[in-house]
């Protein structure tokens, strides 16, 4: 029989485009402290619905409640109050070297320093991490020098990577910092079987791996959850979801109808959704994971709700595509206001100690920026040899290497 209805395609819309107002309706706010823990060793389908939900810690007030409370001490609050701060100071300077014409290109993580920080803290400094291009919160919490990411921004004549990667895809071996990739998704399989070989030698590190909710579009992403699940690998495989993959709403990836976190359930994947802006609650989910990674209870899959409240990156015109206050009416807030409200709530904070932090954050970022162009920005000072292009690949470099170096004169 003939259809008697013409077949549609269903394309996913924004909530608003530029010069409507924002609409945020669809983002529901479970009270904080409202979603149960569970035991670290529970089924992922008796813990269905923590895929759907969203784990919050602090209240309107600054107040931590409810069980995920990772009951943090005053200083290890103020440490990654700084850390969030010293990144946010890090990413306008860089933005503003671009501008300057210092530099290619910059990739900032506004309204993201929840998700690098907070999670580099819940882990251990061992244990190996697979990010993507905005998490440089996980070298600045580490401790990593700004100098030396400044370096390779400028691809300078002291960038380690010898001006071979795209500013701001940092690499470190010693801090635990796998390679950034551009073609995204790949490093979710890595970062699995990294963690499978680590068990397969009897280590005790664990690995986790970002990916922004875009890029579970990517047959990659299906391909980790299918090796962590068969392997139980100890890896926590996290999914930024802050609502833009460069131009794209994240409807387009799938999020219309369903939370990302639930895609770990086909797998048989215990999936939490947290609000990504809450520096104890991702803390807490962190937390969580590892322990369970740790235990050889296998993987866990984490959707960390936030809002890029910056430009994809320097090549970006967000105005484009989205309402120009947008970002002011995100209803999670911003996590460095909403940890600064939890430190004063507990009396361990004020606002001439803010200011006080905002200065030295600022500061230090200067004159780091003031070393690193010390030796270079691009098109002024000294660089790499174009000779060093041939370097690090081969133990011996090969004959027609050879050749085609002596050819350029080198």
């Amino acid at each position: 029989m003939k259809n008697t209805v013409p077949l549609q395609l269903h394309v996913p819309e924004p909530s608003a485009r530029p010069g409507q107002p924002p609409d945020f309706s669809w983002v529901k706010l479970p009270a904080a402290g409202s979603v149960t823990r569970p035991d670290i060793g529970a089924e992922p389908a008796a813990i269905r619905e923590h895929a759907f939900a969203l784990i919050r810690v602090l209240d309107d007030n600054g107040n931590a409640v409810g069980p995920w409370d990772p009951r943090l001490d005053p200083e290890t609050l103020r440490r990654g109050l700084r850390a969030m701060m010293l990144t946010r100071a890090y990413d306008n300077r860089m933005f503003r070297a671009q501008r300057q014409g210092k530099t290619s290109f910059y990739m900032p993580c506004t309204g993201e320093e929840a998700i690098g920080v907070a999670q580099a803290m819940a882990l251990d400094d061992r244990d190996m991490t697979f990010p993507t291009y905005r998490q440089q919160g996980l070298l600045i919490a580490r401790g990593w020098p700004l100098v030396d990411m400044m370096n390779q921004v400028y691809s300078n004549s002291h960038d380690r990577l010898k001006g071979r990667q795209m500013p701001i895809m940092y690499s470190s071996k010693e801090a635990g910092f796998f390679s950034i990739a551009g073609n995204l998704a790949t490093h979710f399989p890595q970062a699995v079987g990294w963690a499978m070989a680590s068990a397969i030698r009897h280590d005790d590190r664990i690995a986790a791996g970002w990916i922004g909710e875009g890029a579970t579009a990517e047959g990659d992403f299906h391909h980790a959850l299918t090796f962590a699940s068969v392997y139980r690998a100890p890896v926590i495989l996290n999914i930024v979801n802050n609502q833009y993959a460069i131009s794209s709403f994240q409807g387009i990836a799938g999020g219309e109808h369903a939370t990302f976190a639930a895609r770990g359930l086909g797998y048989g994947l215990p999936s939490l959704r947290v609000d990504g802006n809450d520096f104890l609650a991702v803390h807490a989910v962190t937390s969580w994971a590892a322990d369970r990674a740790r235990s050889n209870l296998g993987p866990t899959v984490i959707e960390l709700l936030t809002y890029r409240a910056s430009a994809h990156s320097t090549s970006d015109d967000p105005s484009k595509y989205r309402p120009a206050d947008e970002a002011s009416q995100w209803p999670l807030g911003d996590p460095i206001a909403r940890l600064r409200a939890h430190l004063v709530a507990l009396g361990a904070w004020s606002n001439e100690q803010h200011a006080q932090l905002a200065a030295e954050v600022d500061g230090a970022v200067r004159d780091a920026q003031r070393e690193a162009e010390s030796y270079g920005t691009m098109g002024v000072g000294e660089h790499h040899s174009p000779a060093t292009m041939f370097e690090d690949v081969f133990k011996e470099m090969p004959w027609h290497l050879r050749r085609q170096r002596q050819e350029l004169g080198f």
